[in-house]
């Protein structure tokens, strides 16, 4: 009894050392263990498996595998099942085959666990089909699916552009009696959000009430973040108000999703009170919450306090990324400083992070509406990629400065180029052709753009 006692001691001691990723220490408790007589399992040997895997990968925890047979203990299915997490982790395939034929050949069975990291390899690797294939090998073996199963399948297919096939799944498990579990809905829901499909994820939130489930912080905070990318700015606030109300807690992010959106309707004051709220609740800052708050500064004209921001950032070792940069242009672009704004999309380009479009979307609508619409120009025709928001910046720019027959070309090059133009931007080209006097031109582009549109859509 003593022996069992401490060696689950040694293992709990061994487990909180792996934790804090101290290895050495780890195989230090071990060697002192067994020179006073405490022998380890399996368990213990699992153990190390699972540290060495997590921080030094797949490698260094098979090494562990000679040494547990050297004493003598055979490895189970949990120490090949922590392996092909491994191998899952790093999206080592043939990796994960080979572990799952090794399984086999010494006797053991991969069990449900098995065949879920499996099928979650597939979808990271963008397999879905073959990651179904292991789906309904599970029950073909007789296997009994755990809810974990489903979970993975639905993430995996929603995560893969597949949402219908994901409901489908749903539909046909709810008919042989399975019920979803309120992360079952939590992920169909974002899915359905992400892809744009706000009313059917209105529904299946319905659906989910209807079945008792009550919302959690993850149902709210997907909720708020699609009202907010869908541009229902009031609902999301709403949804926001009633986190609080109910005692929900809110991490960094939640704060800056909501200050954000309060900056996008221009509601500045708003967007104060929201990042005090988050300073008087204790939150810990990360780089996303200090760019909300240089956004604020740039958005409140504090050009000053965003860069005495930046520096105490960097004096706390944060670094500026992407979307620093990219506020920053965008706020001074809107305080007339070119030279301060090129010097940063410079910058960028120095920290090798490939084109930001929206930093360069943010400086030719700068320059723009500055007046300075020939080096817009010039910027826009130097992009290899461009979005419907650099030919819109362009497109506004040129009809601000009266250069409408060049908006008006730009405007069929976009949808040529297979993009679908701002209904603002059309109508503000033909808006100007007409009081320009160009009725009959203004004509025959609205029969262009519907030519365009059917060729190239």
């Amino acid at each position: 009894m003593f022996k069992i006692l401490s060696t689950k001691s040694l293992n709990i001691c061994i487990a909180s050392l792996c934790r804090v990723k101290n290895l050495k220490k780890a195989e230090a408790v071990l060697i002192d263990g067994i020179r006073v007589g405490i022998l380890p399992d399996v368990v213990t040997y699992n153990t190390l498996i699972d540290g060495y895997c997590r921080f030094f990968g797949i490698d260094s925890g098979y090494s562990v595998l000679d040494r547990m047979k050297e004493a003598g203990l055979n490895p189970d299915v949990i120490t090949y099942n922590t392996l092909l997490s491994c191998a899952s982790r790093y999206r080592l395939l043939s990796r994960s085959f080979d572990l799952f034929d090794e399984m086999i050949e010494v006797g053991i069975l991969p069990d449900v666990w098995s065949y879920n990291i499996l099928m979650h390899c597939f979808f990271k690797l963008g397999k879905p089909d073959e990651a179904y294939k292991v789906f309904k090998d599970i029950f073909l073996r007789n296997i009994t699916p755990a809810p974990a199963t489903f979970n993975i399948m639905i993430t995996g297919l929603c995560k893969n552009r597949y949402i219908d096939n994901a409901l489908m799944l749903l539909r046909n498990l709810q008919r042989n009696g399975f019920r979803p579990e309120l992360v079952t809905y939590n992920i169909l829901i974002d899915g359905l959000c992400k892809s744009g499909r706000w009313r059917s994820a209105k529904g299946l939130l319905k659906e989910m009430l209807d079945f008792g489930h009550t919302p959690n912080a993850i149902t709210y905070t997907i909720v708020m973040k699609c009202s907010f990318k869908n541009r229902m700015f009031e609902e999301g606030l709403e949804i926001f108000l009633e986190m609080k109300a109910k005692g929900y807690t809110f991490d960094g992010f939640a704060y800056c999703t909501v200050a954000g959106a309060l900056l996008r309707t221009g509601r500045i004051k708003d967007a104060n009170e929201c990042m005090g709220n988050m300073f008087r609740s204790g939150i810990d800052l990360d780089m996303v919450c200090y760019n909300t708050l240089i956004n604020l500064y740039c958005k409140e004209g504090k050009l000053d306090d965003a860069y005495n921001l930046l520096d105490e950032v960097e004096k706390m070792g944060f670094e500026c990324d992407k979307y620093t940069h990219t506020i920053l242009i965008d706020g001074l672009c809107k305080a007339g400083n070119v030279k301060g704004a090129q010097r940063h999309l410079k910058n960028m380009n120095m920290m090798g992070s490939g084109t930001n479009l929206v930093a360069f979307n943010c400086f030719i609508d700068g320059l723009c509406k500055l007046g300075q619409v020939d080096y817009a120009m010039q910027v826009f025709e130097s992009l290899k990629v461009k979005d419907e928001f650099t030919y819109s910046s362009m497109v506004q720019g040129l009809c601000r400065v009266g250069r409408f027959h060049l908006a008006a070309k730009l405007l069929l090059s976009s949808i040529k180029s297979g993009m679908r133009i701002l209904r603002s931007d059309k109508k503000a080209v033909i808006r100007c052709l007409r009081s320009s006097g160009f009725c009959d031109e203004a004509k025959k582009l609205q029969s262009k753009i519907r030519l365009a549109k059917l060729l190239y859509y």
